[in-house]
């Protein structure tokens, strides 16, 4: 089908093709005026290092670990430990009715002995409370799921700690209105080429010769 032909049924039909984009820009226009955006919700970031104790289990003499590498080693864990569903459910204890944890989001990594917690949360008040809960968690519930520590939790020392802070709706949330009104166009060409499919008339000598039958005369406009 040619470019021109294509032109031709949407611009013949350009009111099949502006009912859904306008119908769409009425909803999003309050938004839009109003300069209102889905809330990215807040953020809070845990830097920490870990070691064991190097008295909870006994060793012969002479039998000396390096501590750097024990470090790496329980930060390593700790940042699988972090992504698991049993943080969040320690946290969900600690922190106790002030944090909806289903909203919580969490993440970890680590670079070598050094171990990140990003956790974000709608409410910034409830992200503070999960940001502590956290560090108790961290502090206290290790020797529960790593028997290697001997019954004992590694030693934990937060490095840095932040507040809640906003942070930016992500980019489909901050185009989201216009996003509607675009589908609105999309649907409203399809709309237009769908009448177009369905229309059992013939308004074109192009159309007549598509079907194999010849042309005897036409009429012009006058």
């Amino acid at each position: 089908m040619e470019l021109r032909t294509i032109l031709s049924i949407f611009l013949g039909r350009w009111w099949l093709v502006l009912i859904p984009a306008i119908i769409a820009a009425v909803f999003a226009a309050p938004d839009i005026f109003n300069r209102t955006a889905v809330s990215g919700g807040y953020a809070a970031q845990i830097s920490y290092t870990a070691f064991q104790d190097m008295d909870a289990i006994p060793r012969e003499t002479g039998d000396y670990q390096d501590l750097w590498l024990s470090s790496e080693l329980v930060v390593n864990a700790f940042t699988d430990w972090v992504r698991s569903s049993s943080f969040k459910t320690e946290i969900a204890e600690a922190a106790g009715d002030a944090v909806d944890i289903n909203a919580l989001g969490i993440q970890a990594d680590n670079e070598r002995s050094v171990g990140q917690i990003f956790l974000s949360h709608p409410d910034a008040a409830a992200l503070n409370t999960a940001v502590e809960a956290a560090i108790i968690t961290l502090e206290t519930a290790s020797a529960d799921y790593f028997p290697q520590l001997g019954g004992v939790p590694a030693s934990v020392r937060v490095l840095n700690h932040s507040e809640a802070s906003a942070s930016a709706p992500s980019l489909p949330n901050r185009f989201a209105h216009f996003l509607k009104i675009g589908l609105g166009l999309l649907a409203g060409l399809g709309l237009a080429a769908l009448a177009y499919y369905l229309d059992p008339f013939v308004r074109r000598r192009s159309e007549i010769e598509q079907m194999g039958l010849p042309v005897l005369a036409t009429l012009s406009k006058r």
